[in-house]
């Protein structure tokens, strides 16, 4: 297979949910290393915000459960860029809190689109768009989460949908290689984001045992720093899966 990386000073990415945390951060990061990036979300003002004023950055409010606008958001990237070389898969939900016998099935079922098939929807367009390019190829990106390993309390429908994620990482690595295209999963545990203070992991995370804890957390920008070193990888090479914690957070030795 001959090499399908672009030119150095050419790649273009697609990022969702660009609007805040983790995707601002990443979407910032690639702009200031030289990508086109396409800011994907539902919120055009943040998204707006995101962009600031850089002239390689296309917003494209998007809502990623809904095939027409993913089909559109993809086609507005082909449309001023020609291809697309990297898909980071990153808008979430964190879902409702609560065991298998308390929550309801349309939250449960709202967590799945958004997680599961918001993920997939943006990831079939950028396999259809990485095979029909020349070169061909292209890196996708999902991010899982610490909870694809170990879950917290009372997560069961966030769980559930990390670790489909990691089914979906690995059935695009495989059916993606005869067409040069590679998958990874990076799962974060504590970086510093909104996420944070709605399961109170600085001000107080419900343990296995019961108990909350304080936990620690960090920088954002770093957790963006390891998205893009995947991003960076020669086409010859893939990132499969790459976990990054906060140092000391309770992931290792969890319950």
């Amino acid at each position: 297979m001959t090499d399908s990386s672009p030119p150095a000073n050419f790649r273009v990415a697609v990022v969702t949910g660009a609007g805040s945390g983790i995707g601002r951060a990443v979407a910032r990061l690639m702009l200031a290393e030289g990508y086109r990036v396409a800011l994907a979300g539902r919120r055009e003002a943040q998204l707006l915000e995101t962009a600031g004023d850089h002239s390689e950055a296309l917003v494209v409010p998007c809502d990623v459960t809904a095939p027409d606008d993913v089909a559109r958001l993809f086609a507005e990237v082909r449309q001023r860029w020609g291809r697309v070389d990297v898909l980071f898969n990153n808008a979430g939900i964190f879902g409702p809190a609560g065991d298998v016998g308390e929550i309801s099935v349309d939250d449960w079922e709202a967590t799945l689109r958004v997680n599961v098939t918001g993920s997939m929807l943006c990831a079939a367009e950028a396999v259809r768009s990485m095979k029909a390019q020349e070169p061909q190829g292209g890196r996708i990106i999902n991010n899982g989460s610490i909870s694809a390993h170990s879950p917290r309390p009372r997560s069961v429908a966030y769980t559930v949908t990390k670790h489909a994620m990691t089914g979906l990482t690995k059935s695009i690595e495989l059916d993606g290689r005869e067409f040069g295209i590679t998958a990874g999963q990076i799962d974060i545990g504590n970086t510093r984001t909104e996420i944070m203070d709605t399961i109170g992991v600085g001000s107080g995370a419900l343990q296995a045992d019961g108990s909350r804890k304080v936990e620690p957390m960090f920088p954002v920008e770093d957790a963006a720093r390891a998205v893009l070193m995947m991003a960076n990888m020669p086409a010859s090479a893939s990132v499969g899966s790459l976990v990054v914690t906060a140092a000391g957070m309770p992931f290792v030795g969890r319950g």
